[in-house]
């Protein structure tokens, strides 16, 4: 009667085993709103905002990881980025922490653009393909008839599913909407203000003091991970303004040995390990142009995760070019991470362009320029 039971313990530990699978990552990290693992390296998304930069950027911006947009000459269309960043992370319920020496974020916030429904997009979407139709219509009658059976292409990055949101850049959002988030302002001439001048090592007064702003909400907030009980976790969004220009008190816009040559690469140093070891993500606008210094300017792009530059058309001859008639300007992706992996994701072509249509604000594939310009050099003759 006594090996009964030890048979049947045997039976089932012949049948059962103390094995357990662990739940898997993605599934964990999915849980933080407004965000998705990805199916490359496992890292955590965030959507930047503009779904064809994401799908750019190797499906979105990672947490922990610093995104530099080089501005463009006049600024319009890098803080219509910084933009769409703050308002992505408006409507998904992240915290904001916005800094700026030009414009008060306060203002930055009620600017920022309103949040289309699915609907209303389609219906914008819909009408501008409705143009590039009749547009590809007219130019298939100069093109050579060979040219119109090449296979279609997407006019914007897309990817097979859907994150992010699109905004409507001529509506302004609702005030409404931040009455569910919490946020925080860094406006220099008030920092300044309130506090004695202070220096660092190689590093100016504007910069210590947005390192020790922005390091204190990430400890105070529990973005550091310091409070694991903590059950429902959220995302800060990091929104940087012109950083290195003469408004932050750096000359390096002025001067080909500024006074604190490396007050800037440093700052991006000591950010990148905030940010790696926290719930974060930041974008920074850096006017490029405007740096005297290039061999500064190569140790901040080293410094980024992922560097964006734009390049409008406004007073060059491109405004006037017709080839490039259905654009505002140029996306020049100058380096995407390594993450998790030796390699990195690369988009399928780097000819990019983007254009303000109507109420959108999309990148598009360069395929315009592309057709004629195959078209014209290799074409034997053409069709009147």
């Amino acid at each position: 009667m006594a090996a009964a039971p030890a048979g049947g313990g045997a039976a089932r530990g012949r049948g059962a085993t103390s094995f357990q699978r662990k739940a898997a990552a993605g599934s964990r990290l999915a849980a933080v709103a407004g965000t998705r693992p990805s199916v490359r390296h496992g890292q955590l998304l965030l959507s930047s905002g503009l779904p064809s930069l994401d799908c750019v950027l190797g499906g979105g911006v990672a947490v922990g990881t610093l995104l530099l947009i080089e501005e463009d000459k006049y600024g319009l269309y890098s803080n219509l980025l910084f933009k769409y960043f703050l308002a992505e992370g408006v409507v998904c319920g992240h915290h904001l922490f916005v800094a700026s020496a030009k414009e008060h974020p306060d203002n930055i916030l009620k600017e920022l653009p309103a949040p289309l429904l699915d609907d209303t997009y389609r219906n914008e979407w819909g009408e501008d393909a409705t143009d590039v139709k009749s547009e590809d219509f007219q130019d298939s009658m100069k093109i050579a008839w060979r040219y119109q059976n090449l296979p279609k292409m997407e006019a914007s990055p897309t990817t097979s599913t859907k994150f992010g949101h699109y905004y409507d850049v001529s509506k302004t959002m609702s005030p409404e909407l931040f009455q569910s988030i919490k946020w925080h302002s860094f406006y220099l001439p008030e920092e300044l203000s309130l506090q004695p001048k202070m220096k660092t090592h190689n590093m100016n007064s504007a910069y210590s003091r947005l390192l020790q702003s922005i390091q204190r909400i990430i400890y105070q907030e529990g973005f550091d991970g310091s409070d694991p009980q903590k059950k429902l976790k959220n995302i800060l969004r990091i929104g940087i303004q012109s950083l290195g220009s003469m408004l932050w008190g750096d000359d390096i816009c002025s001067s080909d040995t500024p006074e604190y040559i490396h007050s800037l690469t440093k700052f991006l140093y000591v950010l990148r390990g905030l940010l790696r070891k926290s719930l974060s993500a930041c974008i920074i606008t850096v006017p490029a142009h405007l740096i005297q210094n290039k061999a500064i300017m190569e140790r901040v792009t080293n410094l980024s995760d992922m560097v964006v530059g734009l390049e409008s058309f406004i007073g060059s001859e491109r405004e006037t070019n017709p080839l490039y008639k259905d654009y505002h300007g140029l996306v020049h992706v100058q380096q995407i991470p390594r993450l998790n992996s030796l390699i990195c994701d690369v988009s399928d072509t780097k000819d990019l362009a983007f254009r303000l249509k109507r109420k959108l604000f999309t990148i598009e594939f360069l395929r315009q320029f592309l057709v004629y310009l195959d078209a014209y050099v290799t074409a034997p003759f053409w069709e009147y």
